[in-house]
């Protein structure tokens, strides 16, 4: 699987910051494809494979996530504690990137598996520089578990 074919699964509810993330990433010539969802339930049912979600080759397992914590229906939290519940997505690299840092919030996240916690900058260049730093090292240096064979 080419760099063009590993999608990142992209986890934010306020419309702006999606588009300013999505935006950075196209500014730093990111190829990887980038699903947005903008719910914690949203984002289950995207990587359970529930309708409108089920087509694998549509909406394939992504290879990292970026997870907003304050998010409807499901917080990042709930989103994370279910993810590392399941056997077969429990190894998915997921990067916290959230307005808070709260140290219970940074805290919670790392005692429910996350990989990283970043907080969001406050001007486009600054999210333009996490991106650019982000990518390398997520998509590109970091070895990628493989999410359809589940666990071993």
């Amino acid at each position: 699987m080419n760099a063009s074919q590993h999608v990142v699964l992209l986890v934010e509810d306020d419309p702006n910051d999606a588009l300013l993330i999505q935006r950075a990433m196209k500014k730093a010539n990111l190829v990887n494809r980038v699903i947005h969802v903008d719910d914690g339930e949203k984002a289950v049912n995207y990587l359970s494979g529930v309708a409108p979600y089920d087509d694998r080759t549509e909406n394939p397992l992504p290879v990292f996530m970026l997870l907003d914590l304050k998010l409807p229906r499901r917080s990042g939290h709930e989103v994370l504690s279910w993810v590392r519940a399941q056997p077969a997505l429990k190894r998915l690299p997921i990067v916290i990137l959230t307005s808070s840092s709260e140290r219970s919030d940074v805290a919670q996240a790392y005692d429910l598996g996350a990989n990283s916690y970043l907080v969001k900058p406050v001007t486009f260049d600054g999210l333009f520089d996490m991106v650019k730093i982000l990518h390398p090292y997520w998509m590109v240096l970091n070895e990628h578990p493989d999410l359809t064979q589940g666990t071993r």
